[in-house]
């Protein structure tokens, strides 16, 4: 992502950062966030050894995007991290003097090895630096940087973010690498590298190039910039099924838009698209996000949750930015991405609410025996032809605030919506309260498994595989805990199940620079 490489005029120093970032109600409590600080793109994620490394794009100075570190986290669960020392820091001259951009870990025949963009001016391009045998220290190449230049010739909006796999066997082995970049007047890009050693790069040509003539407000709009591409296959067998997936996140002239993804076929120096899918309905609240395929062989996934209030509100905290909760990847049966939370987060869960199955009010119905602003919800719902049911989250008593997760049937039963209503979720004019929303895959009984995980300001939902992520305000916080459910039509509520959440981390402030 770009952002300026000045602090916005008046904001606070490190001075109380980390002090105050625990005290602010809209921080969430089993999401990871930094000590303190302006968190951005998970980095790095890798399961290493059986343990979990999240770095990640990171400024212990102030709640803004400037000089980029790299933060790290380790976890064995996926649900507590650990803080470790800050990986990378922008040298004070140097191909990274401005800031240490996104990028991967990879493992060089035993060697932990980062592979990032160092940014200085306007220049951002790849560098390269090995790590100690834990992944906590870390020693950049004075080679750096191992790619010296964007591709001769071609017009780029920019030339940043990095996938990194090694391809082949034996002495045919060699890395390929894939920097994010777009071409001038055409589109969003992934530009294909080759090596034998990580350092001497050859340049092989864009894998696949999108169409930025494409209306900029649509909602899979592919942008003039691919910035944090992911490549990666699901299913090993490709008789079998297999599907490759190319995930991308569109930029345009300084904005983050959305995270998108292709599915076809990744062969030779090509990828074959056969699809073009929004991966997450809240668009640039789920941005940038980075995968990795763990020791048990499944695919985990982080983005960042951008925020969605001022950046003054955002200095005063002492903190901004949100990691989502990992997800598990899998090929859905419409050869699309089916997402869901990684198992392990029930460790936080306390004792089980149920409400009993039934039919919900067409009006409203109050749920007081789920309250709170750290839940877990789930629940099976069966929509008939045209049906629409609610779920009210975070609301006050006086219902003047509150988050609507609506789930809807087409009168001629063939497709569905999922869509959450924020335009009440906040009092506050300054904050972003936009609806969204995105199709939703229906069986023909019209069967929806809905999940919703809330944590203070953050809010994750799952429908049938599709995943929406956003982030809500109350002006209320400690008043805006109410839940209920609402139906329009015929919907039959199968089960409903609802947990407290236990915090992952203390209220105690965390060292900046652990």
């Amino acid at each position: 992502m770009t952002h300026d490489l000045t602090l916005p005029s008046g904001s606070p120093t490190a001075e109380g950062l980390a002090e105050r970032a625990p005290r602010d109600p809209h921080r969430p409590r089993f999401h990871f966030t930094s000590p303190g600080g302006w968190l951005n793109d998970p980095n790095g994620l890798s399961h290493w050894n059986g343990v979990y490394h999240l770095f990640y794009q990171y400024n212990p100075l102030a709640a803004a995007h400037h000089r980029i570190h790299w933060g790290h986290a380790t976890s064995t669960d996926l649900v507590h991290w650990a803080d470790e020392p800050v990986a990378l820091v922008p040298g004070s001259d140097g191909p990274d003097r401005d800031g240490c951009w996104s990028g991967v870990l990879v493992d060089d025949g035993g060697v932990p090895t980062l592979v990032y963009s160092g940014r200085h001016g306007e220049n951002e391009l790849p560098c390269v630096a090995r790590g100690s045998a834990d992944l906590r220290y870390w020693t950049k190449d004075p080679a750096n940087p191992v790619i010296t230049a964007p591709p001769e010739g071609v017009d780029i909006t920019a030339f940043r973010d990095h996938c990194v796999w090694r391809e082949g066997s034996g002495e045919n082995a060699v890395w390929r690498q894939l920097v994010g970049s777009g071409i001038r007047g055409v589109g969003g890009t992934a530009f294909l590298y080759e090596s034998d050693d990580l350092r001497s790069w050859r340049y092989v040509g864009p894998l696949l190039t999108g169409d930025a003539s494409q209306n900029r407000g649509e909602l899979d709009w592919t942008g003039t910039l691919w910035e944090c591409v992911d490549l990666f296959r699901l299913g090993e067998d490709e008789e079998a099924g297999s599907t490759d997936a190319l995930v991308f996140s569109a930029w345009d002239e300084g904005a983050t838009h959305h995270p998108l993804y292709w599915t076809g076929r990744y062969q030779g120096d090509a990828f074959t698209p056969t699809g073009l899918h929004r991966l997450d309905y809240g668009g640039r609240y789920f941005y940038a996000p980075q995968s990795t395929r763990d020791e048990h062989g499944r695919r985990i996934m982080l983005g960042w949750l951008q925020e969605g209030r001022t950046d003054e509100a955002n200095a005063q905290a002492g903190w901004c930015g949100v990691m989502s909760l990992p997800r598990v990847v899998t090929l859905a049966t419409d050869g699309g991405l089916h997402q869901a939370p990684v198992p392990e987060l029930t460790e936080l869960r306390g004792e089980r609410v149920e409400v009993a199955p039934g039919r919900p009010a067409d009006s409203y119905t109050r749920l007081p025996a789920v309250r709170g602003d750290q839940l877990d919800i789930e629940t099976t719902l069966r929509l008939a032809p045209g049906a629409t049911a609610r779920l009210v989250l975070r609301e006050t008593p006086d219902g003047a605030e509150r988050t609507v997760v609506e789930v809807s049937r087409a009168p001629d039963a063939a497709s569905g919506t999922l869509r959450l209503h924020r335009e009440t979720s906040s009092l506050d004019p300054t904050v972003d309260t936009e609806p969204r929303y995105g199709e939703l895959p229906l069986d023909p009984d019209g069967r929806v498994d809905l999940r919703v995980l809330v944590d203070h300001s953050a809010l994750e939902i799952f429908a049938n595989g599709r995943a929406l992520t956003a982030r809500i305000y109350p002006t209320r916080p400690d008043e805006a805990v109410g839940v209920g459910i609402g139906a329009d039509g015929d919907v039959a509520l199968e089960r409903f199940d609802a947990w407290q959440m236990a915090s992952a981390f203390t209220d105690a402030p965390r060292p900046l620079w652990p």
